[in-house]
């Protein structure tokens, strides 16, 4: 007797057995790269270490003392990169003490944080400050090399 045509299907598509599974680790990226044929060099790597003192109440501080209102007049005067950039959690983090920072130091890098998800770096979309975002240790990189 012949297996109805459905039966066939799945008998043909069951994949290899448990013992032929195998697991590789990825040990290179090109992320970071600014030779060859794909590129895609770091732009900026950006983290700060607001200590015991909250994130929103820094930013806030920082706002003051630069002058602003808000932060869409802040990034209207501040020059941040100007292209998508993509982001990755960075592997070995310094953050910069705030308190160590010159208050324009600061605006730039928490815009560019509200700017941020943690895998892209938008500067068409709304400033976002949270106490995640303003947290992250991230690097930015230049992906329009990548499509070489």
């Amino acid at each position: 007797m012949i297996a109805p045509a459905i039966d066939l299907e799945r008998l043909a598509n069951m994949g290899g057995p448990m013992s032929r599974t195998r697991t590789d680790r990825i040990s290179v990226s090109v992320l970071g790269n600014d030779k060859g044929s794909v590129k895609c060099p770091r732009v900026l790597r950006i983290g700060l270490d607001f200590g015991r003192r909250s994130p929103l109440t820094c930013v806030r501080d920082v706002l003051k003392q630069c002058g602003f209102a808000d932060e869409q007049e802040a990034r209207a005067a501040v020059a941040l990169p100007a292209e998508a950039c993509i982001c990755r959690p960075d592997p070995a983090p310094t953050p910069v003490p705030f308190a160590t920072l010159a208050p324009e130091e600061c605006l730039f890098q928490v815009l560019v944080l509200g700017l941020c998800t943690p895998w892209l770096y938008d500067p068409g979309r709304p400033v976002l400050w949270t106490r995640t975002s303003l947290t992250r240790r991230l690097e930015l990189f230049d992906g329009r090399g990548f499509y070489a």
